[in-house]
């Protein structure tokens, strides 16, 4: 059995459904992180916000998706991930219309943050769901995944170019109040065809952990951010810092102690979880802080409008459909470590060549790093996504999920600061930026490859 075949005799009943849900909130999610890209350049000049702003707008969201991304993880597993899902929705709904609806970049930033604590109880959720749904039939859950992770992969992807349609049609405010109509669909299909799954024990929550994983997560972040503006000297950003690896201690050391951690600290024997968090985080720093350069570069250095900048991510998109579709048999034949690596390897690879970019470059010069970029990561992810709920008891898939979601977007909000700060200034600025987060870019997804490699060497047995 592959991702790309429908149907199938050996298929849990009611699975197709259940993941057509569960797949339409992860896409709302995933919209969201880039969607707001091309809408970057009108906002700053609506709101006359610096690009320090405008990095808030982006990384608000994807900051609180990290920090909560553990909490909601957990809270599924505790009250049923149906309930977790439905509810992330009615937030997100709400969210979307306070941004819609901002007077200033600070009620912007201020619901952007409101919208990724939505956006953390629909993604370990939406895949509990999944891996409850596919309990016990590996081909069936990589063959759901595969489809869910496409979902994902395709609309980060044509995020730019909804947003740029969207922007040139309605304006920019339209890339949050599209949310509405689509989680009042996706909260239609949950209620009609998601049951929902009892947790198998009232676990307590692991509140100290909790608590502490969101501060360290949120300091740690946070001074990255601002440290790309402010200096590494600041106090601000050097008090973040030091309260963010106090309390990241603390936080292991309560982990262990706990008889319900939050994270369940067991799932890292497996050197195969390790290496779908580096291949995570590699992935996440890289796309994010990439296509937050990208953005600015093709509206303020090459001089594209709102709606070419927008089009011009269509190969990115229609690429993600075919890698992640085709990610399931490529790792059947190899195994998900070489699957994950290979596909890396291949994504370094288009990062390289965007390096290469300069103002001036024909659009057609663009189209090989926009087609590899995504075929690689597009076959990369759904074997690491899978790898880890293979590696971990299904009970705690939900916490398991959520720590590789936390550590996925918290590096993405880290690449968007990174990368962001190369690209502060003007056009010159920011294609200088560009060529330089590409190089780091590729450089990151060698390490993450050759971690991946050596996995396939290790055992890999389930805990949980």
């Amino acid at each position: 059995m592959t991702p790309v075949r429908v149907a199938s005799p050996a298929r849990p009943a009611g699975l197709p459904l259940i993941l057509v849900a569960a797949s339409f909130g992860f896409t709302i999610v995933q919209l969201d992180v880039t969607i707001v890209n091309v809408a970057l350049d009108a906002i700053g000049r609506e709101f006359g916000a610096p690009t320090a702003s405008l990095q808030w707008v982006v990384d608000a969201y994807t900051l609180l998706l990290a920090a909560l991304l553990l909490s909601a993880g957990a809270l599924g597993d505790r009250f049923g991930p149906r309930r977790a899902f439905l509810t992330g929705l009615l937030l997100f709904a709400v969210s979307s219309a306070a941004c819609g609806l901002a007077r200033d970049a600070l009620q912007l930033v201020l619901a952007r943050a409101i919208q990724g604590a939505a956006a953390a109880l629909l993604v370990p959720p939406s895949l509990a769901l999944i891996a409850h749904a596919a309990a016990g039939d590996d081909r069936a859950r990589a063959w759901a995944v595969g489809w869910w992770t496409a979902a994902g992969g395709v609309s980060i992807a044509a995020g730019p170019v909804i947003g740029g349609l969207l922007i040139g049609a309605l304006g920019w405010r339209w890339v949050f109040l599209v949310n509405l109509p689509l989680c009042l669909l996706g909260a239609a299909l949950t209620l009609a065809f998601v049951p929902e799954v009892p947790p198998r024990e009232k676990r307590p929550l692991d509140l100290p952990g909790q608590a502490l994983g969101f501060v360290a997560l949120a300091c740690l972040v946070g001074a990255v951010i601002e440290g790309g503006h402010r200096g590494w000297g600041d106090l601000l950003v050097a008090s973040a810092l030091v309260v963010g690896m106090a309390a990241a201690a603390a936080f292991l050391w309560v982990e262990i102690r706990s008889p319900h951690p939050a994270v369940p600290l067991a799932v890292f024997r497996s050197r195969m979880v390790w290496s779908a968090v580096v291949i995570g985080v590699g992935v996440n720093f890289t796309y994010y802080g990439v296509i937050f350069v990208l953005g600015l570069f093709l509206q303020r250095s090459a001089g594209y409008d709102v709606v070419q900048a927008g089009l011009a991510f269509l190969p990115l998109t229609a690429t993600f459909i075919v890698s992640n579709l085709l990610s399931g048999r490529v790792a059947h034949r190899f195994g998900p470590a070489r699957t994950m690596a290979g596909g890396v390897l291949v994504a370094a690879i288009g990062y390289a060549l965007t390096s290469r970019l300069s103002p001036s470059t024909p659009y057609g010069l663009m189209i090989p790093g926009f087609l590899l970029i995504p075929a690689g990561m597009g076959t990369a992810v759904p074997a690491m996504t899978s790898a880890l709920l293979a590696n971990v008891d299904r009970h705690v898939s939900g916490a398991a999920s959520g720590v590789l979601n936390a550590c996925r977007q918290a590096a993405g909000a880290a690449g968007v600061a990174v990368m962001g700060a190369l690209a502060t200034g003007g056009p010159d600025r920011i294609a200088a930026g560009l060529r330089t987060s590409g190089l780091i870019a590729a450089t990151v997804l060698l390490g993450a490859a050759w971690v991946a490699w050596r996995s396939d060497r290790a055992p890999r047995p389930t805990v949980g």
